[in-house]
């Protein structure tokens, strides 16, 4: 940020005004007004606006702070474009439907929701990017549990979960990578300290869906399953080997630690010539999904609209409420409000586990007022690292912790990125989803509570989880 004076650094009175204003906004326009979000979210930036001039920064100052928001995440904006044209181009090649007509045939009621967690989780492990998973594997499992009448919220939730589950542990995941660089750890060491606390929330999960999947059983409609899978065979040439091509390239070039934007742009293009050879699409026609897809003529309503999703324009709702909360989230970072409210915070911490449960409400409440995992990731790192050096914690410990708090949380707000995104590309309410999204709240509450019993902390003194050494 190029400023001519230092920023000036606001009191504790202004920052807890102008983050609880923002909460109090969003929360009272959502949940009680219910307006559309992204009124709210600029109205909630321009109050960030007045309390960073009030503080004492200059508006040009600002407005450096809301500009430095968004191009830290361009990137990420970026992926939103590939992710439309993904979706699009993975209906008109047949590869939706070909996975579709096989899951219709293998899956029962009974199976389909460990089978879904865990075909997203290893999805999203092989690719890093639960963005993708959701996108591509997720619209998929969408249609084939609506066939079998399985609530869409649930089967919403369940691929969230596995999705997330893969993002957070992947070696060539963006959100892995950052939380080890902004901890100052290892890479692989992070990954082997979430296992502890990750693993034993996914058997956890696992149960879960074991009983409600045997409740689901009496909910398979035979017929509906076949009008289904009758429709897309009528309207597809389905080959499932061909179909899966897409999709293998993708997994390929991410194993090969290609950039996301590689393995997205390619996976589409490989989609693209499918869909020509096999689907007699025109190359206009082609083009012109790339933009916006068109509904299906399957003869199915719901079926027509599910293949109907994908194209540029189909994101730019998501891409819209992301770029006000990126700037929403530079004013609450570079402003300095949220590290002043975490100052006060850390100087009172006395127990590991208190510790431990702060950095993890840290980062979903910067989730909540930064709308970006991302930089709520950056920030809970930064703000906690003294604290964990202070008490002689191993910096792994706060890595895992910053996922468990930033990462594993984002997908469960309405307005940050990754609920917006999940929500429009599956075409589930955040708010409906997220009760059923198990491992991704799940989580950081057994995080918590084994650091409460000494449990996973990575050989730091096991009396710490009780008292921390004071500096």
């Amino acid at each position: 940020m190029n400023s001519t004076h230092p920023i000036p650094t606001p009191s504790l009175v202004q920052s807890l005004v102008c983050f609880v204003g923002i909460v109090c906004l969003l929360s009272v326009g959502l949940f009680v007004l219910q307006v559309p979000i992204h009124g709210l979210l600029f109205l909630a930036l321009c109050w960030a606006v007045v309390n960073a001039r009030l503080a004492g920064a200059q508006y040009a100052d600002i407005r450096q702070m809301m500009m430095a928001g968004i191009s830290d995440a361009l990137p990420a904006v970026f992926i939103f474009f590939l992710i439309g044209m993904v979706i699009a181009s993975f209906m008109v090649s047949g590869t939706v439907a070909a996975l579709m007509v096989v899951g219709l045939e293998w899956l029962s009621p009974q199976s389909f929701l460990v089978v879904a967690l865990l075909l997203a989780a290893l999805m999203s492990l092989a690719t890093g990017t639960s963005w993708g998973t959701v996108g591509t594997v997720g619209v998929v499992l969408m249609g084939i549990g609506e066939a079998m009448n399985v609530p869409a919220p649930l089967v919403a939730g369940v691929v969230i979960s596995g999705a997330t589950f893969g993002d957070k542990l992947s070696p060539v995941s963006d959100t892995t990578n950052l939380a080890a660089m902004s901890a100052g750890t290892d890479l692989f060491s992070h990954i082997r300290s979430m296992l502890y606390t990750t693993l034993p929330t996914l058997l956890i999960v696992l149960v879960i869906l074991v009983l409600l999947g045997s409740d689901a059983g009496a909910q398979l409609m035979p017929d509906q399953v076949s009008v289904v899978s009758s429709a897309l065979q009528d309207s597809f040439e389905i080959n499932w080997l061909v179909g899966l091509l897409p999709i293998v390239v993708m997994l390929a070039l991410s194993l090969r630690r290609f950039a996301p934007e590689v393995c997205m742009t390619a996976s589409a293009m490989t989609a693209l010539v499918l869909a020509y050879l096999y689907q007699d699409r025109s190359v206009a026609d082609l083009i012109s999904v790339l933009w916006q897809n068109q509904p299906a003529n399957t003869g199915v309503e719901s079926l027509d609209s599910l293949l109907g999703r994908g194209g540029m324009a189909s994101m730019s709702w998501t891409l819209m409420l992301a770029l006000l909360a990126l700037a929403l989230g530079g004013i609450l970072l570079r402003g300095q409000f949220l590290s002043v409210l975490l100052a006060g915070i850390t100087r009172r911490i006395r127990r590991t586990s208190s510790l431990i449960a702060t950095t993890i409400a840290t980062g979903f409440f910067g989730n909540v007022a930064l709308g970006e995992a991302y930089v709520s990731i950056i920030l809970t790192a930064q703000s906690f690292t003294s604290a964990f050096r202070q008490q002689q914690l191993p910096s792994p410990l706060l890595s895992r912790s910053v996922e468990e708090g930033a990462t594993m949380t984002t997908g469960l707000i309405p307005w940050t990125t990754a609920g917006a995104f999940y929500a429009a590309t599956l075409g589930v309410a955040t708010l409906d989803y997220a009760p059923y999204a198990f491992l991704n709240y799940l989580n950081p509450l057994v995080s918590v509570a084994m650091a409460a019993l000494g449990v996973g902390l990575l050989g730091a003194n096991r009396p710490a989880a009780g008292s921390v050494k004071k500096s």
